[in-house]
């Protein structure tokens, strides 16, 4: 049961559909690398105090976590 409306869904799911494979895995593409930044945005806001360097090897570390291990 959805209670939130989504007046925009089905022009967004139509747009969606006009798209070529290449189109629509360049946006998946596009989608995944930008929370990745702000992911690491986060990380930084959370421990400003780590060097860059540290920073990447707490990243990773988060992202190994997040890694789906079923297949």
């Amino acid at each position: 049961m959805d209670l939130k409306p989504r007046p925009n869904q089905e022009k967004y799911l139509a747009i969606l559909r006009k798209k070529t494979p290449y189109e629509r895995l360049q946006q998946a593409f596009m989608l995944t690398e930008r929370s990745r930044e702000l992911f690491k945005a986060g990380l930084r806001h959370r421990h400003p105090d780590l060097y860059e360097q540290e920073l990447h090897d707490l990243y990773l570390e988060q992202l190994k976590k997040c890694h789906n291990r079923n297949y």
